[in-house]
């Protein structure tokens, strides 16, 4: 079991970085704050948790341990698998997600793209008792990446599993309505738009 990683950043995208771990470049699945937390040729440790399954392997990194103990406590809900606690995690921030939970907040739930209300009361009523109430909410902006933020959003969404079609039709409307915004800002909107539309 990897459970963190350290080294020089190789890559950075919207969902993924490569860290180069004594020459190995490992590819692990981020959040977009994780990403912009992050800049290409500085060293950078993220913990991680590995995911086997019969045709792959998968790093999923965290700059945090709470957002790392959270990933792992929505999967233990029955429908929750690891993509669906990673998109949890990119549109709610670890302290929205204890609010939403303990709060019993089904609504801020159902605003990730494949979280519908069953699976949002099971969340709640599995998870309310499990989590503690957040002392404080702070949020980290991601930066724009080297690409265009365009084609960084689309990519993170076909990666969460959306349609490249979809994903794009969602992202051309976002940046529409928000020319300005980061990458990081059209990948929440973008899923907060797909989660009101499944």
């Amino acid at each position: 079991m990897i459970s963190s990683v350290r080294g020089p950043v190789m890559d950075v995208a919207l969902d993924h970085v490569v860290i180069d771990c004594a020459g190995v470049g490992y590819r692990v699945l981020v959040t977009p704050t994780t990403a912009g937390s992050v800049h290409r040729g500085a060293e950078a440790t993220l913990l991680t948790t590995m995911i086997v399954r019969e045709d792959s392997m998968t790093l999923y990194g965290f700059t945090e341990p709470d957002a790392r103990s959270l990933f792992t406590l929505l999967q233990t809900v029955t429908g929750v698998g690891p993509r669906l606690a990673m998109a949890t995690l990119a549109v709610l921030e670890p302290d929205a997600l204890r609010h939403a939970l303990a709060g019993e907040d089904t609504k801020a739930l159902m605003g990730v793209p494949g979280i519908g209300k069953r699976v949002a009361e099971r969340l709640v009523v599995e998870l309310r008792d499990k989590v503690d109430r957040p002392h404080s909410a702070t949020g980290t902006a991601a930066g724009p990446g080297s690409s265009s933020v365009r084609d960084q959003v689309i990519e993170a969404l076909v990666g969460l599993g959306f349609a490249a079609p979809v994903a794009e039709k969602t992202v051309i409307a976002v940046l529409a309505d928000q020319p300005g915004a980061d990458s990081a800002t059209v990948l929440r909107a973008g899923l907060a738009s797909l989660g009101r539309s499944t």
